[in-house]
């Protein structure tokens, strides 16, 4: 039987790259420290490396403010949306039906 997979938090993620970055220790030191594999500690390393020049960029910042504008939008559609789907199944009727069919039984000797 395999063993069961483990997935760790940001705030654990980043203390292994902290540590990675001082170069106190040696990798299979904090691997050991930590309980991960080394390849894996050099994988977290290499991202936020790779992704650590975003951070700094004035783009990285519009970019993250145009998409939070972006998903406010969409949700603010889809709100109103489902407000007037409700509107017009209420004005529709479909609740007084949908209430009809439910009320209906049917009986055992229909199937047989």
């Amino acid at each position: 039987m395999g063993t069961i997979r483990r997935t760790h938090s940001p705030a654990f993620k980043k203390q292994v790259v902290l540590e990675m970055l001082k170069e106190v220790k040696t990798r299979s030191e904090i691997a050991s420290q930590f309980g991960i594999h080394p390849a894996l500690a050099d994988k977290w390393k290499s991202v936020a490396l790779t992704n650590l020049e975003h951070l700094f960029t004035e783009k990285y910042d519009q970019d993250r403010i145009r998409d939070k504008t972006l998903i406010d939008e969409l949700y603010r559609q889809l709100g109103q949306l489902k407000y007037e789907l409700g509107w017009f199944k209420k004005k529709d009727g479909y609740c007084r039906i949908g209430k009809r069919l439910r009320s209906l039984t049917i009986r055992k000797t229909d199937y047989q």
